[in-house]
């Protein structure tokens, strides 16, 4: 596998540091000394932030802060040599690690794997972009795959420490379906699980409730007709199913009418994710084929959510997938991109603080520097 790795990389010349499995660590480097050293993009633009890790490929990095750390579950991008496609079959993750650190800019710890899909009995391949909560002593690890059926469930797996290993349960939870898994924690105690995703996710095969083999590789193919939705179900008292039949999450217009599927800047492609401020709640989400990410604010987890905005412009690379966390008072945004290999399916997990107005909305970020 070939690698686009710059001078200013190879060197070791990075504010992100990581710390490998077997212990051993790279020390913290300085800042380049001018911007004519920074790392570029191809098209000549300096990166805003530095990838987490520099020997492996971590994308979707879902943040948490556990015990006063903060803990990202990354999925773990590998070359299977497989071509691009619309259906994201080149995406052929088999395993996850979990990163930690205890400081944002500080070591990140890359720990052994937690979890492989040979070890969860009933997927098949592709463990795709996952989640992690807390409750009750029991650390739980949320994720996607493929079934025997080649149909995407979502399973749950558990540890007693927050970088695993995670036992899978058997099988995947009831009435899950399609990919993305988020999990939300209210004030309350209260979980709730947002997940989906149209083409390679299969969310538009799943209209009426039952997967229909012909449903379409993107989506329904109905610009005038409100787009498709993301779902949500609260979490039973373990965690492990749901506690209710999933419902829509609709995403709202200025005007309080759904975002039509044809809006491909404002509706909803992959990787929601919750978060609760003042009182109120953001829903976030990828926008796909236009690169976006999005949040929509409204006043209950399960909605309606209106649309307010775009937290970050495309970055390098077809996807964008992310997770925003508080810690110590700040909010930060985690996000990958391409920087490390310039190729679709090797991306690199980053992170940048966020910014919000006195009226609660969020500043864009510019994954770019210029």
């Amino acid at each position: 596998m070939r690698l686009r790795l710059h001078l200013w990389l190879a060197t070791a010349a990075v504010a992100a540091t990581a710390t490998l499995a077997t212990a051993r660590s790279n020390a913290p480097a300085a800042q380049p000394a001018a911007a004519q050293d920074e790392p570029r993009s191809p098209d000549g633009r300096r990166y805003l932030a530095q990838p987490l890790v520099l020997d492996k490929f971590f994308a979707d990095p879902s943040a948490h802060v556990f015990n006063g750390k903060i803990y990202v579950y990354p999925s773990h991008d590998i070359d299977a040599g497989i071509p691009n496609d619309d259906l994201g079959n080149q995406y052929a993750m088999r395993d996850y690690h979990v990163l930690s650190m205890d400081e944002i800019g500080g070591p990140v710890t890359v720990h052994p794997v937690a979890l492989d899909v040979k070890d969860i009995p009933w997927a098949s391949k592709q463990t795709w972009a996952p989640d992690a909560a807390y409750k009750n002593g029991t650390y739980y690890l949320y994720f996607p795959a493929r079934d025997k059926q080649g149909l995407f469930r979502i399973g749950v797996a558990t540890s007693k420490s927050p970088t695993g290993p995670f036992k899978a349960e058997p099988k995947p939870i009831r009435g899950s379906y399609s990919m993305d898994p988020a999990v939300f924690t209210d004030t309350d105690g209260e979980s709730y699980m947002y997940f989906g995703g149209i083409w390679g996710g299969q969310l538009q095969r799943w209209k009426n409730g039952r997967y229909d083999p012909n449903g379409g590789d993107t989506d329904l193919k109905q610009d005038d007709k409100p787009a498709i939705a993301p779902k949500i179900a609260r979490m039973s008292a373990d965690m492990k199913q749901f506690a209710e039949t999933p419902r829509d999450v609709i995403i709202t217009d200025e005007n309080g009418q759904p975002i039509l599927g044809g809006d491909h800047d404002r509706r909803f492609f992959e990787a929601a994710w919750t978060f609760k401020r003042n009182g109120k709640y953001y829903f976030t989400y990828s926008t796909g084929d236009t690169h976006f990410v999005n949040y929509a604010i409204g006043d209950s987890p399960y909605g309606p959510f209106r649309f307010t905005g775009h937290i970050l412009k495309p970055v390098q690379g077809w996807t964008s997938h992310h997770s925003i966390v508080e810690f110590k008072g700040r909010w930060y945004l985690f996000y990958h991109d391409t920087q490390l290999s310039d190729q679709n399916h090797l991306r690199s997990a980053k992170v940048t603080e966020m910014t919000f107005n006195p009226d609660g909305t969020i500043q864009t970020i510019d994954p770019f520097k210029d």
